[in-house]
């Protein structure tokens, strides 16, 4: 069966979303009880970041498709806060961290050369 392939998936920027959401994805998983809520909130943000892109990629006017690698990027430095939190309150550690949070860098200044100004 032949492979088919969206214009989105031959993004830089969406596959390194995506490498982001299967790096944490585990971690969050991690979070239980209390922490619950949180791990929610931090899966549906890594999630945004990789649909905004594949949706703004879509649209035909920059300002509809810089509105959603915006909100992408929005969706990018949420996660960022989530490592500090989760390492504030002890839940991860720097080491757990820190290749979220370096992807997390790369995403935010990739789509901000995205972004048409």
């Amino acid at each position: 069966m032949e492979r088919t392939s969206f214009d989105h998936e031959r993004l830089d920027v969406y596959r390194l979303a995506i490498d982001y959401v299967a790096l944490v994805y585990p971690l969050a998983m991690g979070l239980t009880g209390a922490s619950r809520s949180s791990r929610d909130q931090w899966l549906r943000a890594a999630q945004s970041i990789a649909l905004n892109i594949a949706e703004g990629n879509g649209k035909r006017s920059y300002k509809d498709r810089n509105r959603f690698l915006e909100i992408a990027g929005g969706s990018a430095l949420e996660c960022a806060a989530m490592h500090d939190v989760l390492g504030a309150w002890r839940l991860i550690d720097d080491s757990a961290s820190l290749p979220g949070k370096t992807i997390l860098l790369r995403l935010v200044a990739m789509l901000t050369k995205l972004i048409q100004r």
